[in-house]
């Protein structure tokens, strides 16, 4: 399965984005950045940059699934997704620098809903969040910089709104073939078995987030929704040969076990229910 979006679905998607979008546009005044209103202190790490416009943030990249952003960090390797947020406006976000902003997280995602954000770590006013884009391709990877199947970027804390805790989280092990729902002493609730990746197209390793969810009857799901996550293919730009840029979902299938895909994971009908349980922002951690 692709776990593309059909150009017909994309533009459905692009003018209910449009339309919620222009119904929740944030005031002429408001800017993507709070401005530093006092000097930092040692111990609140990295001073915050100027503030800048909603036309100014509108020039950088969209870290969206599809997107390829260099100036994104790679995610650290087993990050802690503990709670979700979201912006209220489209928010500018910063690599290494804390200075310069390399992206934008738009306020709306592919959808029309609001876009989930999840932060991993704060550095005095900064939250580090992941993100759903990609920092390079594969084919672009050396072993020096390989292409991180997870992405992530600063952003100042202020532009977050908190959304809620998260209790529970997926573990997905590509060598046992399993999926575990785990609650949050590490004590797995759930476990089911999984499809994975072929040894040509394999399953990413890394930790990301459920980032959205959606039917598309064209791909065989019209009554399992489609799990997307925040993580990419590593072995090659496009093993499905669409236009996504190699992104993992979690979906229903009939064949759902062994390593059968090209690098998402397959699951039956009772096992794609209970993530669809699970709230957005939801952390996936996928190990060998």
């Amino acid at each position: 399965m692709n776990h593309r979006r059909p150009l017909p679905f994309l533009l459905v998607a692009a003018t209910l984005a449009a339309a919620l979008t222009a119904c929740a546009a944030p005031t002429p005044m408001a800017t993507s950045t709070p401005s530093q209103t006092s000097s930092a202190h040692a111990d609140n790490g990295p001073a915050l940059p100027p503030a800048i416009s909603a036309s100014q943030v509108a020039t950088l990249p969209a870290a969206t699934y599809d997107a390829v952003i260099p100036g994104l960090l790679a995610a650290p390797t087993t990050p802690e997704v503990r709670t979700t947020a979201r912006v209220a406006f489209d928010t500018a976000v910063y690599g290494a620098d804390f200075a310069t902003p390399v992206a934008h997280i738009p306020a709306r995602d592919f959808l029309g809903g609001s876009t989930v954000v999840v932060p991993i770590q704060t550095k005095g006013k900064w939250s580090l969040v992941l993100t759903p884009s990609r920092q390079q391709l594969p084919s672009a990877a050396t072993t020096a910089k390989p292409a991180p199947a997870q992405t992530a970027a600063w952003v100042p804390t202020a532009s977050l709104l908190p959304v809620a805790e998260l209790t529970r989280s997926i573990r997905i092990s590509t060598s046992k073939q399993t999926l575990s729902i785990v609650d949050e002493h590490g004590t797995a609730t759930k476990t089911f078995p999984v499809g994975v990746g072929t040894a040509d197209t394999p399953t990413p390793t890394g930790t990301g987030y459920l980032q959205a969810r959606y039917l598309d009857p064209a791909q065989g799901q019209d009554e399992h929704r489609i799990q997307l996550t925040s993580l990419h293919a590593t072995a090659a730009d496009e093993p499905y040969g669409g236009t996504d840029g190699g992104l993992i979902g979690i979906h229903f299938q009939s064949t759902a076990r062994g390593a059968v895909s090209h690098g998402c994971i397959r699951l039956s009908a009772d096992a794609i229910a209970a993530v669809d349980a699970l709230p957005l922002g939801t952390g996936v951690t996928i190990t060998d």
